[in-house]
């Protein structure tokens, strides 16, 4: 047998041995489709990579490979499939993480590399399909705003749609330069109390103000809200084991946090089906006519 299961034939002349035809994992890893598959659902789950390994019987490095692989297939897909879309209501906000060491430990160190520190992902999600139009990995600066906001712009059509952002400084103008009229951009802040100390330091603060602002177009009051992205951030620290916080769990290259990302989102349009919408996102947006597997999704 051949290491990833497949039979192996010996010709009686020449005395070679090959393989039965079949195609690679992704073109170029041998493992088996199944372990593939079982692989990256396990990572979808929250499982770490250490304890996949041990699940799947994997190496660690192999299921890394796999890892980075997928996620350049499903960038690829959301770049192709999620272009020109009509939508409604888009949330956007940030979901803070790091790599390899946090920002301010690598502040102590004066350390100057950007693949380390703090690593802010944007997000922008479709308020009525919950889907997920568009996402940038990037520090949480104006350079990070404006090439998510350009994503946004290339996925969103041209038809008006309203915009909810959070407080961050630099969204107006990056609104405003990528945008333009095509939005009725709002923005929320909340106002929060005072820092819980002893056991409830890790909880959230209360909020004691919500204040909403009208930056451009004419934006609906009911609709200035950042609920839904705050509950997609939420599915992202369940589901993406290096995202988890208060655990040891972190990435420890800036392209594998990278490749999570694109995985994630992928598997969260196509494959998982949302409890509310009882369909995908993207089949609630009309992009697909039925449910993914993660084979279809990485084929």
């Amino acid at each position: 047998m051949h290491r990833n299961g497949l039979r192996r034939y010996r010709c009686p002349l020449c005395k070679k041995t090959y393989t039965e035809p079949h195609k690679r994992v992704m073109d170029s890893m041998y493992i088996s489709h199944d372990k593939a598959v079982l692989a990256l659902q396990l990572l979808l789950e929250g499982s770490s990579i250490r304890s996949t390994e041990r699940i799947t019987g994997l190496d660690m490095n192999t299921i890394m490979k796999l890892l980075v692989l997928a996620g350049e297939r499903c960038q690829a897909l959301l770049d192709s499939k999620i272009h020109g879309i009509d939508i409604d209501d888009c949330e956007v906000d940030e979901v803070w993480g790091f790599v390899f060491k946090k920002e301010v430990r690598k502040q102590r160190r004066s350390e100057t590399a950007y693949g380390i520190g703090d690593a802010y992902c944007f997000i922008g999600i479709e308020r009525t399909t919950k889907l997920v139009i568009a996402h940038h990995l990037g520090k949480r600066d104006q350079q990070s705003t404006d090439a998510f906001l350009s994503k946004l712009a290339i996925a969103a059509s041209w038809k008006p749609f309203q915009l909810s952002t959070d407080g961050f400084r630099t969204y107006p103008g990056s609104v405003k330069a990528h945008l333009g009229s095509r939005v009725n951009y709002a923005q929320i802040v909340k106002v929060y109390g005072r820092d819980r100390g002893g056991e409830q330091r890790y909880s959230a603060a209360q909020v004691v103000d919500v204040v909403r602002t009208v930056i451009s177009g004419n934006p609906d009051p009911e609709r200035i809200c950042t609920s839904m992205i705050e509950r997609q951030n939420l599915s992202v620290r369940m589901g993406m084991r290096r995202m988890t916080r208060l655990t040891n769990a972190f990435s420890k290259k800036w392209e594998n946090l990278q490749a999570a990302y694109s995985l994630w989102f992928a598997y969260y349009n196509f494959v998982r089906v949302h409890s509310t919408l009882k369909q995908t996102p993207a089949m609630a947006q009309g992009l697909t006519d039925h449910v993914w597997t993660i084979r279809e999704l990485i084929a």
